[in-house]
This record gives structure tokens, sequence and C-alpha cells, in this order.
């Protein structure tokens, strides 16, 4: 994930662990009369009990992980070693090849590589001759790196020692190479055991998750019609903590991304090149300018929006959430997410409902990155011809991205800032499947089995196009499993691939060992469901 899912996405994927939400206090907000408050629409709290534990076993499936671990951990090797770097297009067309070729050696019988405006998606297609098929999303994607900041260089995939076991520390370890070859391995195994396997599977991978997914409906529309025939879709994904706890996910906020871009012209400023800084005196700074513009968007402390209508359309609780919301009420503190991403307050030094209310339905806007002009050593006394910004806002249910961009675009005009450029990167809504969907239950069972499930949550941060699926083509997704990495976007990204003895987290050969376990759960609750 955007997944799915993202930002330090799996970090907080992994922290997430939410309380008893209560409208937000308006005493902890700078502009009370702009930033809404959203109340629960209900008492009753979600009950685990209600999930059915998975009960089957495929021990010869189980002793052919065990006897070939190496080979699959190798498999997670190769994956990170290939560098995939969609925003720099560095390798991305080698790994879609090596993805195409996996596919292919596994025994899908349909594989290609598909085109589109920008970085190739990979199609594959596994015909088991079975009643019900899964759709996989994958991304093969990763963000940039900076090597220096790394333990173990980021493309070697080395096992590295931690007091809770041994890591493969690489990019895309866990977001998401790690988890979706480890998915790879499982049904190798179970094809090597059976012959065949429980379900069809389609594969539909794209190589601009980490760009914000800007050609995925591209990919959508050339296997529309097939993928409508589907039963659900599932993204393999990493979702215990360091204690072995699970958190279900079942959605993701939308986002969009574009660039601010101020450059110099008939309002003022130097239009063909950088001068003096001398000038100043005399001239407008387009830097300074998209500094303004920038900040006319929110309160001086930057965490309450002034765009008009900005928070319009956020989706209030439905009463499925509030009881989600309610039954994650009981042991939350924020510490776990304080240390782990390393921070020390909230915005506004808020705690316990207000934090947690605003991070599940605020629409965000946050600056990425900032530049123009001169940053390198030394000095260089120069007024720039342009700045840029690139920008990004997360989008709760409810909120639509088209809409967002043009309430952008009339602020900036309305104060004044009709020179200043936006050009849209990404834009895409949010995703959600209900708790109750037979997919979610089936693969809450085999977590059940296997881990203890801490929570349920209706909806992460983060974003992915799982829209795609949710709402243009209405099916179930689940974007789960078990395994514990962190890391994502940042430096020293790893997945766990040996627990320590002793520990509850799932090492590389349980998480294959519960997906197999999931394909034919998930059949067997298809069949059920018939």
């Amino acid at each position: 994930m955007n997944r799915i899912i993202i930002s330090c996405l799996q970090t907080i994927f992994g922290l997430l662990v939410f309380t008893a939400a209560i409208a937000v206090a308006g005493e902890s907000h700078e502009s009370n009369d702009v930033y809404p408050q959203y109340a629960l629409s209900s008492t009753e709290a979600y009950s685990l009990d209600q999930v059915k534990t998975y009960t089957g076993s495929h021990d010869k499936v189980y002793a052919h992980i065990d006897k070939n671990l190496d080979a699959h951990f190798k498999n997670l090797q190769r994956w990170v070693q290939q560098p995939s770097i969609s925003a720099q297009n560095v390798g991305v067309i080698e790994m879609a090849e090596m993805l195409r070729d996996d596919l292919a050696a596994i025994g899908f019988s349909e594989t290609r590589l598909v085109p589109t405006s920008g970085h190739p998606g990979v199609w594959g297609f596994y015909d088991a001759g079975a009643p019900f098929t899964l759709m996989i999303y994958m991304m093969y994607d990763v963000q940039p790196v900076n090597p220096e900041d790394w333990e173990s260089p980021p493309f070697e995939g080395k096992l590295v020692d931690k007091e809770f076991g041994q890591v493969m520390m690489a990019r895309g370890a866990t977001n998401q190479k790690g988890p979706e070859r480890a998915f790879l391995n499982a049904i190798e195994s179970i094809i090597q055991v059976t012959g065949g396997l429980p379900v069809n599977l389609m594969v539909l991978a794209e190589g601009e998750e980490e760009l914000g997914s800007p050609h995925y409906p591209e990919l959508v529309d050339a296997y529309e019609d097939r993928l409508g025939t589907a039963d659900g879709v599932l993204f393999p994904f990493n979702s215990q903590d360091r204690s072995g706890g699970l958190t279900v996910l079942l959605g993701v906020k939308g986002i969009n991304y574009w660039e601010l871009k101020s450059k110099g012209g008939s309002w003022g400023g130097p239009a063909r090149s950088e001068i003096h800084g001398s000038f100043k005196a005399i001239v407008e700074s387009p830097t300074q300018r998209l500094i303004a513009a920038i900040a006319s968007m929110t309160t001086d402390d930057g965490n309450t929006i002034l765009i008009p209508g900005y928070y319009d359309d956020v989706r209030p609780p439905t009463v499925e959430e509030s009881m989600l919301v309610n039954a994650l009420a009981k042991d939350w503190t924020g510490e776990e997410w304080k240390q782990g991403l390393g921070f020390s307050q909230f915005t506004h030094g808020l705690e316990g409902f207000d934090v947690l209310m605003r991070y599940f339905y605020d629409v965000t806007l946050n600056v990425d990155g900032i530049w123009g002009g001169y940053t390198g050593e030394g000095t260089k006394t120069i007024l720039p011809h342009v700045a840029t910004a690139k920008m990004d806002s997360r989008l709760p249910m409810g909120v639509d991205s088209d809409r967002q961009f043009e309430r952008l675009r009339s602020h900036l005009d309305t104060k004044g800032f009709t020179d200043v450029e936006i050009h849209k990167l990404s834009g895409y809504p949010a995703s959600q499947t209900s708790v109750n969907a037979p997919l979610v239950q089936a693969a809450m069972g085999v977590f059940s089995k296997w881990a203890t499930i801490d929570h349920v949550m209706p909806r992460i941060g983060g974003s992915a196009p799982f829209y795609q699926f949710t709402e243009r083509l209405g099916l179930p997704l689940v974007f789960n499993g078990l395994g514990h990495g962190t890391g994502a976007h940042g430096p020293n990204e790893y997945m766990l691939i040996h627990p320590a003895e002793g520990s509850n987290v799932a090492g590389l050969a349980d998480i294959e060992k519960s997906y197999a376990d999931l394909l034919f759960a998930l059949a067997d609750s298809l069949a059920e469901s018939e």
C-alpha cells in the first residue's frame, strides 16, 4: 500500500492501537470554528469472540516450507537486491521482468508485462480450475535511499542481528517485496505438494505505488472484465508488532499529491534566471511568495487547514466504525507511537481521544519538501527565479480528490496567488472493506490460529489505490498477514526472518504457512457463502 500502504507507513501499520474516541476537543484547536468535530454513532464494541479460528492443517505443505526455507529466503534476497526505485526509474524494468518470470516459473499460465503511460504493470493468472478466484494486488517499486544512513547496504538484503531476532535489512524488505515474495513462496510450496492451488489467482502488479499509482487505473482498464469475476483481493502485508500482536487493517485514506511552483513573471520576480541577491531591495522573490502561499493554507502552527470547504465532505463515523473504535479503547496510551516513530509529543500536546480521532478522520495538508536557489556549501547570494514544493493531503472516506484540488486552486486565486502553479502528480479516494465480509472473517480466522489479534482497525492514515477494487469493482479487500517489519520509506527498513527464541512474532516459515492456510480457508469460506 500507496497499498496498500503505505510514510512511515509500515511503522504506523505495525504500531496502531486505537482507543474509544469522542468528539475532538474544541480547546485543543486554534480555529475551532474551522476544524470539524465528530462523534461516534454507537456505544457498542465489536467483539473478536465472533471470529472462528481456522482449524485446518496442511502438514505436508508446512514440511515443504521448512525444508526449503533457505531457498525461500534467497528468493526474498533476490527481490530486494534488485533496485526498483520508481521515482528515479532505477531498475524498474528489470524488477518487472523478474516478477513476470517468477510467476511463470511458479506455474502461472498467463504472464506478461502490461504497458502504461508510465512504468509497466505485471499480469499473471493461475488457472486452478477452481470455482473461486482471488486477486492479488502487488507493488514492485520502492522508495529512494540515502545509503549513508543505513546500517547495512540497502540493496544487499543481509541478515542483521537484533535483540528480537535476525532481520533482513533492505529497501523493500517489508514495503512490500518481503511479504509479497513470501506469499509466492507459499503458493509454490502448495503447488509442489498438491499439484495445484485451491483457488484461481490473478496478479496485477504495479511499479508506481510509491508515486501515488497514477497509472494503475490503466492496468485495471486492461483487465476490468476479468478482475470483475474475482471474489476478493489480497495484499500480502506484515501486520504484527514486535510483541507479536496483530492489527487487522480494513481500509486506507486516499491521497492527493502535487507540486506547487512559484516563478518570476509579470507579477514580479526575476523571470529568466537567478539574479544578484542585492536586487531584493527592488525585486520580488518567488521563494518567499511560495512560502506565503503555503502559509495561507493553514493556521500559523500549520495544524488547521484554512482552505474553505476542505473538511466539509468527511464522512462521519458509521455504526461499524464506532463499534471497532470502541473495542480499541481499552489499552491505548500513545507511548508506542512516540517511541516507535521517534517524536516526543502529539500536535497541540493532544492525548487520548483527541489524538485518535484526529488521526483517524483528519484531512491533512503536508509539505514533503521545498527547494529553490542555492543550497550548497559556502555562500552564493542570489535571488532565485523559481521555487518549488511537493505537498500531499490524506483524504478520509467521503472526500473527493478532484474537488479538493478545485478548493486548493480557488483558495490560492482568492488570496492573490493566481500565478502560483499546481501540478497534480496523483490523487485518489479512500477505500474500506467491512469487517463482516467473508474474506475478512476467513483471514481473521487464520490470523487467530497463528497469532493474537489485538485490534481491528477501520482504516489507517496511509494510502494505496485499493479504491480500484472496493469502489470501482465492488470487491472486498484484505491487506494483512503475519510477520513484523518496519522502516518503510526511511533508513534501515527490515523484515523479521528468524525470531528470537520465545518470540510471539512469526518468522518467514510461519508467515508462509499462514499464507498457505489463508488460501485453503478462503476457498472453504467462499464455498460456504454460495
